[in-house]
């Protein structure tokens, strides 16, 4: 008898591992989704908003670039707007942008773009993947979650 009680006991806490495991890669994913969104949107969703280029006349040390704002379309032309860009872009570039609403801060559009505003998703998956293969032992899962947070990876560098 007391061997029926260690083995529930023993599935309670597989089941308690695999739902802790469950729970903290969805956290993981919909908190990355959420925080990618928050710049794909302007990428996704150019209907009505500035589009135009930017010629990069200052690059800091860190990945943001300034430069004068030339819109397309209706958009207004600003002397001056920030955008985030990886450390391969040059003082002298002309880089498609998307302006968010009300600010000075550009957006890079374009496929290269959208990529590379999903590169937090793309490291969730990877971090999931270790949840689920450690956490709820499936390894299929956790191989297909990798792959695609690698591919997401692997593609926002080869357009940086």
């Amino acid at each position: 008898m007391a061997n029926d009680d260690s083995e529930g006991v023993s599935g309670l806490a597989v089941f308690a591992r695999m739902v802790a495991a469950g729970a903290l890669a969805l956290l993981i994913l919909v908190a990355a989704g959420w925080d990618s969104w928050q710049t794909a949107q302007y990428v996704v969703l150019t209907k009505g908003r500035e589009q135009g280029t930017v010629t990069l006349t200052a690059c800091g040390t860190s990945d943001e670039c300034t430069g004068p704002f030339a819109p397309k379309g209706s958009a207004l032309a600003r002397p001056q707007v920030t955008v985030s860009l990886p450390v391969r872009h040059h003082v002298g570039d002309q880089v498609d942008v998307v302006i968010k609403p009300d600010t000075t801060t550009a957006i890079r559009s374009g496929p290269g773009g959208l990529l590379f505003a999903w590169v937090p998703f793309g490291g969730a998956l990877l971090l999931a993947a270790l949840l689920v293969a450690g956490g709820l032992r499936n390894a299929r899962i956790a191989l297909i979650l990798a792959g695609l947070g690698g591919a997401l990876l692997g593609a926002a560098f080869l357009t940086l």
